[in-house]
């Protein structure tokens, strides 16, 4: 039943936004940055209640991780599609995601998506993925954050699948922090859940220390950059006790 409930909010809702959605598109083309902090206003409102109608118990740690008054990469793992909702949620400040192309096709959402100034990228078109990392660059520069989920698909098993780094470039090219995150549980909301269904279930993220691209040069950033699953993954396994 609680399935049931959440997709018909979510349905109606989203009808409803419809006007507000196209006020947005008009207006992100003359003021961007404006555009995309109402959209995030709204958005947030209307994700937290989403999270609340299924049951979603989040704990939030490490928030004073994230700097103030800069963009941010934020990189982690993927575990559910309340994903997308629970980091949006969470990070303080308006930020879009590198998503798959896959996700143009789901009607409405798409509008969300992009309201919140998120990216498509097309895995198997070299050109449209450089063009991709390099518009998302550009979102940096313009202090907007962008969220990124380098395992490349949502994971509901222990380890971390093998990422995909060409999404650092976006840091290279900006500048701006890298913020790992790591989100537990959220699977339980519906992949893992009996039946696959929407269930009430216990949530934690956590946002590590931020990585600054310029502290680290050739060599030494690539490495760095290679230790960011094992922060995510350790960040995960630490959470097991709460979750008890």
């Amino acid at each position: 039943m609680k399935s049931v409930i959440a997709y018909v909010v979510l349905f109606f809702s989203s009808f409803v936004i419809v006007p507000y959605h196209w006020y947005i598109q008009k207006l992100s083309k003359t003021n961007p940055k404006e555009a995309w902090e109402r959209a995030y206003r709204l958005i947030r409102w209307f994700f937290k209640c989403e999270l609340k109608l299924v049951g979603c118990k989040m704990t939030v740690l490490g928030q004073e991780n994230i700097p103030k008054d800069e963009a941010c990469l934020f990189v982690g793992n993927h575990r559910s599609f309340f994903d997308i909702l629970i980091v949006h949620n969470t990070t303080g400040k308006p930020a879009g995601f590198i998503s798959k192309d896959s996700m143009k096709k789901v009607p409405l959402l798409r509008l969300y998506m992009r309201d919140m100034g998120s990216l498509f990228l097309e895995r198997d078109n070299i050109k449209q993925g450089l063009e991709t990392i390099n518009k998302g660059a550009e979102f940096l520069k313009q202090g907007h954050s962008m969220i990124l989920f380098p395992e490349g698909h949502r994971n509901q098993t222990d380890n971390l699948l093998p990422f995909r780094e060409g999404g650092y470039k976006m840091a290279d090219k900006s500048g701006c922090p890298i913020v790992p995150f790591t989100i537990t549980g959220s699977e339980m909301l519906k992949e893992s859940a009996p039946g696959k269904r929407i269930s009430k279930a216990s949530v934690v993220i956590e946002y590590g220390k931020p990585i600054y691209p310029n502290d680290y040069q050739g060599k030494a950033r690539k490495e760095k950059y290679k230790e960011i699953p094992e922060i995510i993954q350790n960040m995960r396994e630490s959470h097991k006790h709460i979750l008890k």
